[in-house]
């Protein structure tokens, strides 16, 4: 069980479920129109589904990476950062294989389940999409270092990650919320997209010389390190850049800036990758960019709600 547990990454999950949670809040905080209620829009089904999918996609991903690139040779004694199980042989490809397709599996159950308590037996042109796009977001779990063809190794990772991790989940989660789109919402989700992209980017400058060396064609390893480092800014403070206008553009208060405090870790991460020589030193900075993202996505959806205090008190106590 430990050794299932390493393999699932745990320090990666918080990261994965920050879009869910800001999509749910403005969900609840943003009433579709002025005949349903904040409690009317809000589900907690919907909440709880989506968290489960999101997670099981997350896990997925992470025991497909592992296989991946533990059969290709990609993990070896060159790689920097925590054994990987295949790797280190405490977990079998064959096994690994096995845990796969029964997250594939829980995960399409779940997205299933999620769709239909969003949908019921209405919208069934929306009940197919969403189907449609669980489907390519499992599939693009597995295929992101699975295979011949795996994206990851033609350096697209960072594609799958901003899409599905920061555009659908926040968009997605609002839309089976409100079954309307809110264009204001892009922003958070574009950020969250970059911040989960500049996680990976991290990974792969760390790794820079042994995905070289592998075969695995990542942007860091296209672009060089220097550059690397100049796409990371890049990510990093455009999505500080993106949730602060959105701020703007909903008429915060001065009091609901609070999540402001979350860019103090991010400017600090930024100072550290400056000033970092050794890309095998930056294995510490992956967590504490993807608790950060956590903490100013948990901050922004607390902020959205924060002068709702009587929405707050129905949904716990009367919600669906």
């Amino acid at each position: 069980m430990k050794h299932w547990i390493e393999a699932a990454r745990l320090r990666t999950l918080p990261l994965s479920v920050s879009g869910i949670m800001v999509g749910s809040l403005y969900a609840l905080a943003n009433p579709t129109n002025d005949i349903l209620t904040p409690t009317q829009v809000f589900s907690w089904k919907i909440f709880g589904f989506a968290m489960l999918t999101t997670l099981g996609l997350q896990i997925l991903s992470n025991f497909a990476n592992d296989y991946g690139d533990g059969i290709k040779g990609t993990d070896n004694e060159d790689r920097v950062g925590p054994a990987r199980a295949i790797q280190s042989g405490v977990i079998t490809p064959k096994a690994m294989k096995r845990a796969m397709f029964i997250t594939a599996a829980l995960t399409f159950i779940s997205a299933v389940l999620l769709i239909y308590v969003s949908f019921h037996d209405n919208h069934l042109g929306y009940s197919i999409f969403f189907l449609v796009l669980g489907i390519l977001a499992i599939a693009s779990a597995i295929r992101y270092t699975v295979g011949n063809s795996a994206y990851g190794y033609k350096g697209f990772g960072d594609v799958f990650v901003f899409v599905f991790f920061g555009l659908v989940s926040t968009l997605g989660v609002n839309f089976l919320y409100s079954k309307q789109f809110d264009w204001q919402l892009v922003l958070p989700a574009a950020a969250i997209g970059m911040l989960s992209v500049g996680v990976l980017n991290l990974n792969n400058m760390r790794d820079e010389a042994s995905d070289k060396k592998a075969g695995k064609n990542t942007i860091v390893v296209k672009i060089g390190g220097e550059k690397a480092k100049i796409y990371h800014y890049f990510l990093i403070v455009t999505a500080m850049a993106l949730i602060l206008l959105f701020a703007v553009l909903q008429h915060f208060h001065f009091d609901q800036y609070l999540f402001l405090l979350a860019y103090i870790p991010l400017v600090k991460h930024l100072v550290t990758v400056y000033k970092n020589k050794d890309p095998r030193a930056l294995d510490p900075e992956l967590k504490k960019v993807a608790i950060s993202t956590f903490l100013l996505s948990l901050l922004l959806s607390l902020c959205l709600i924060y002068f709702f205090s009587d929405i707050i008190v129905n949904v716990f106590l009367g919600g669906r």
